[in-house]
């Protein structure tokens, strides 16, 4: 159970909204003769039914109890990336030697001469360093994004295909997303996180139609 002291006007707030068709109210009977007053029955209203679930999308993440395919494509994501992250951190290795060598010879010994040249070409040479590492981070964190777009989106969809296949065989009308929505009160009975988990993981497991690399 999660129990989170907030405005109950947020529960008003629908993650996922499923209608299902199974459950459209009947058809309207054909009309009939008028009756007399005398037999005039009382007006009953038919009321839709309503079940309502809780998940926290944000378990989907775990990568020891979440859902499988999620760790698989942020590894391959991280693993394209792999080669421009090491250069990345072999230019910040290379600033971070050359700010000491500077360092080393402003703070020399008093009496101690110093090659102005030699100190002004490692200032120039550092501070360049510091443009084009913000260039090419900047450009990496660009392609990242784009690349995550591409992998994660298909899988995105596919689990909310999955979702809405799974609340209409359980007679789900709508399910509330607790990762993004405030609650008051959630009893654990209408949490269906894991059991959704565990079913998404046995009909499609991580090896499974793995995006290609362009």
């Amino acid at each position: 159970m999660r129990n989170n002291l907030l405005p109950i006007s947020a529960l008003l707030v629908v993650a996922f909204a499923i209608t299902i068709s199974a459950q459209q109210q009947p058809a309207r009977p054909a009309a009939q003769p008028s009756a007399t007053p005398a037999q005039t029955a009382p007006a009953t209203v038919t009321l839709p039914t309503s079940k309502m679930a809780v998940i926290y999308t944000d378990m989907f993440l775990d990568q020891k109890t979440g859902i499988a395919k999620f760790s698989g494509v942020l590894a391959k994501l991280n693993g394209e990336f792999q080669k421009t992250k090491d250069e990345i951190t072999a230019m910040q290795t290379r600033g971070q030697t050359l700010e000491t060598e500077i360092n080393k010879l402003r703070e020399a010994p008093e009496g101690t001469p110093i090659d102005q040249r030699a100190l002004q070409t490692k200032i120039d040479q550092l501070e360049q360093l510091k443009k084009d590492i913000q260039r090419k981070s900047e450009d990496a964190q660009g392609a990242y994004n784009r690349r995550r777009q591409d992998l994660f989106g298909p899988l995105q969809d596919e689990i909310g295909k999955a979702l809405e296949a799974f609340a209409k065989a359980r007679g789900i009308n709508v399910i509330i997303d607790g990762a993004q929505v405030p609650l008051l009160y959630a009893a654990d009975s209408i949490d269906i996180t894991r059991a959704f988990i565990t079913e998404f993981n046995s009909k499609n497991p991580a090896t499974a139609s793995a995006t290609p690399t362009p």
